[in-house]
């Protein structure tokens, strides 16, 4: 028999947990502005198009891999193709990166969340000890004539808003460069330990536990969402927000850019090559529905991404209002929409202090969720490659996950200084906006080329009783990785050096070095570890251990090492004139 492995309580914690990883912060700041962006309304026809032709089909086919293997990304492509081995750790290595910096995020919400019971919002006036004398109250300026005048005149300037000081000066405290790091803020210590904690508890158990956890931090964050935007779409202005939103401008959607955008939404949205769904697949059920549970997944993530659409854009059609300016001189993307522009919003709405703390716990939850899956990632990895080792010096799985908190703690502290907000920056960039797509484009040629697409549908119909359609069998050989080749190249050329505060602080040559460096750690894997697998593999000569390094070490049933039959299946034929008949 196989190795045991823990699983999950049920299907639905696994799409759950699945659901929770894939909708996240970036559902609520990068979606909607891309689709403002991009042609408003008409942006829905390349992004449907692309998550019919890449996001199903590769969430499809990671899901297989995880749930056939039993393994994580390491053990999973090491399994496939050992000369691609390095795909699953270029994957591991980029997703631990950004758990260090994403929690940090989490402890900027929480601020936010705690502040909301304040008698009066601290962002909405400029009488407090962290404001500077060009500071511009958002309560006393909004509804005064001059203000909407020097709106409408493209005059005002919202680098001294209330709500701009708060985030900078009160959050941030920022220093002038990267090179003064400044004071270490003990108030972000603390509330960054306390997210570190939350996920902790969500995922010290394993992931039966973890299954019981998504029903609370998946369910609460659409139930706050719901009440959010039925909240939006009532405000006055609302519609012109919406307007922005889903106007379509069809003259964007024939440029190739447009399409580039909609399949990176749907790589970062969906999780593609991110090894969450590798790894929480690989406590699957055997014999568990794959392509249900990554329709399932793919639906509700387009869903939510229209619906934070729905969300920002009636509010932000409310402040434009107030303002008695446009939709497009408010809307913005990133922790500015989220951490300026939101409060700024929600300070204008009856009760704002309900509002607030309702939007802040939304982000708590949303971001908690993506952040313990990707903690799982590195958790999956340790114990599928050291599980001897861990077994005998760890012994419990709670302390190897206090383990892997506390370096991932430790690493995410940097971010808490003074300057930290600039290395944030340069870290958030350079983890995975170059090198996602390059490790997608392997981890893709590694599974439908190398191991090869005849075998992987064979593996589906051994775990589920049927093969993939033939659509998916194409979209995997030819259609995912041409989009995905086509997507990189436009990363490269569409690169720019990164700044900060919209090109205010320019970074010294130092810090692009760091970038560089940052990403090489998640690409230097794949050409080394191939390097390091033909020199380990079979051969009396070099282009014998060449060929030997592509073949799969998979020569028997994961699940029970039972022996492969002719068409490398174990249980398809298993009985003359049988066949495993498993809903799907």
């Amino acid at each position: 028999m196989g190795e045991p492995r823990e699983s999950w309580g049920s299907t639905l914690s696994f799409i759950l947990a699945c659901v929770g990883y894939a909708v996240g912060l970036g559902n609520i700041w990068r979606f909607p502005y891309l689709a403002y962006k991009s042609g408003g309304g008409a942006f829905l026809i390349p992004f449907v198009v692309m998550l019919l032709l890449c996001g199903i089909p590769l969430l499809y086919m990671e899901l297989a891999v995880g749930q056939y293997t039993r393994r994580g990304p390491i053990g999973a492509m090491g399994k496939l193709s050992p000369i691609m081995k390095g795909a699953g750790v270029a994957t591991v290595v980029m997703t631990f990166l950004l758990s260090t910096y994403y929690n940090v995020i989490m402890s900027w919400a929480l601020f936010y969340f705690i502040s909301s019971f304040s008698y009066t919002l601290p962002w909405e006036h400029c009488d407090n000890e962290w404001n500077t004398p060009e500071c511009k109250p958002i309560k006393e300026d909004l509804n005064s004539t001059e203000h909407k005048h020097a709106a409408n005149m493209e005059e005002f300037d919202n680098s001294h808003s209330s709500t701009q000081e708060f985030y900078d000066r009160r959050i941030l405290n920022i220093s002038s460069g990267i090179d003064d790091m400044g004071d270490f803020n003990l108030e972000l210590f603390g509330l960054l330990l306390v997210a570190w904690i939350l996920v902790y508890f969500c995922i010290w158990k394993g992931v039966k536990a973890t299954g019981k956890v998504v029903y609370f931090t998946v369910t609460i964050p659409y139930l706050l969402l719901i009440i959010f935007t039925i909240r939006g779409v009532t405000l006055e202005g609302a519609s012109d927000g919406l307007s922005f939103l889903f106007k379509p401008v069809w003259s964007e959607v024939l440029k190739p850019k447009v399409w580039v955008y909609a399949a990176a939404q749907v790589f970062n949205s969906v999780g593609i090559a991110f090894g969450s769904h590798i790894a929480f697949a690989s406590y699957n059920d055997f014999k568990g529905p794959i392509f249900r549970n990554a329709l399932i997944v793919t639906i509700i993530d387009a869903f939510t991404c229209i619906l934070c659409g729905i969300c920002v854009f009636s509010t932000m059609g409310n402040l434009a209002h107030i303002q008695g300016t446009t939709v497009n001189k408010v809307v913005t993307e990133g922790p500015g929409l989220v951490f300026v522009v939101f409060p700024h919003a929600l300070s204008q709405l009856p009760f704002p202090q309900l509002w607030s703390a309702i939007f802040f716990a939304m982000l708590v939850c949303l971001g908690i969720d993506s952040q313990f899956a990707m903690v799982e990632v590195v958790i999956t990895t340790l114990k599928d490659g050291y599980g001897r080792v861990i077994d005998k010096y760890i012994k419990r799985h709670e302390l190897l996950v206090l383990l892997v908190c506390s370096v991932s703690f430790l690493c995410g502290l940097p971010h808490l200084f003074q300057g930290g907000i600039y290395f944030f920056t340069i870290l958030d960039y350079y983890t995975a906006a170059i090198s996602l797509m390059y490790i997608a484009l392997f981890e893709t040629i590694a599974i439908v080329w190398f191991y090869g697409t005849k075998r992987l549908s064979a593996n589906i119909e051994d775990m589920t009783g049927r093969k993939p359609h033939k659509i998916f069998q194409f979209c995997w050989i030819f259609v995912s990785p041409v989009l995905i080749s086509v997507i990189w190249v436009f990363t490269l050329i569409d690169y720019k050096t990164p700044s900060y505060n919209g090109g205010a602080y320019t970074y010294p040559w130092w810090c692009i070095l760091l970038g560089w460096f940052i990403t090489s750690l998640s690409i230097l894997p794949i050409p080394i570890l191939a390097m390091v697998a033909v020199a380990r593999s079979k051969g009396t000569n070099l282009m014998e251990k060449f060929r030997n390094s592509f073949v799969s070490k998979i020569n028997a049933c994961p699940c029970c090492e039972s022996e492969f039959d002719s068409q490398m299946q174990a249980h398809v034929h298993k009985e003359p004139g049988m066949q495993l008949k498993i809903k799907q």
